[in-house]
């Protein structure tokens, strides 16, 4: 199980964001925020590649990235050769991510799924390990 967590999200996903920092830190993970600090406009961009970076390098085990659809920050995420961030509204998507595809960053959509769904999400996604086997092969040819 996961301890770091880097947690980042835009201005449609503030709230989510701090309830989900406050749920994290309650649960005994240390967690790094990365912003946005307010419900002001923001970029999700300025948020989706520090907590990539964080979890690429290894200053976090795994990322959770919060927009308006979740697919902002998934895409941006996802520009990182070690980052494989997954797009869930489902905790068993959560699960079958981690699963199959080794996910590293989650992505939640906050306008598309209510709080305690997304908590059930981050449960099934820090865990829930990694198959490997005939997964890894698969893996393995993500990257460019």
């Amino acid at each position: 199980m996961p301890q770091s967590i880097a947690i980042g999200a835009d201005h449609a996903g503030f709230m989510y964001k701090e309830a989900i920092k406050t749920w994290l830190i309650d649960h005994d993970y240390t967690v790094e925020d990365f912003g946005t600090y307010s419900a002001d406009s923001a970029d999700y961009a300025d948020f989706a590649h520090p907590v990539a970076n964080a979890v690429e390098s290894g200053k976090a085990e795994r990322g959770i990235l919060v927009c308006g659809s979740g697919e902002g920050v998934s895409m941006t995420a996802n520009k990182h050769q070690g980052i494989r961030a997954a797009l869930v509204w489902r905790p068993d998507l959560a699960q079958v991510t981690r699963q199959h595809n080794d996910a590293n960053i989650l992505c939640l959509p906050e306008r598309f799924i209510d709080l305690d769904t997304a908590y059930a999400c981050i449960d099934a996604f820090l865990n829930t390990e990694f198959e490997g086997g005939r997964h890894q092969r698969r893996v393995d040819k993500m990257s460019c």
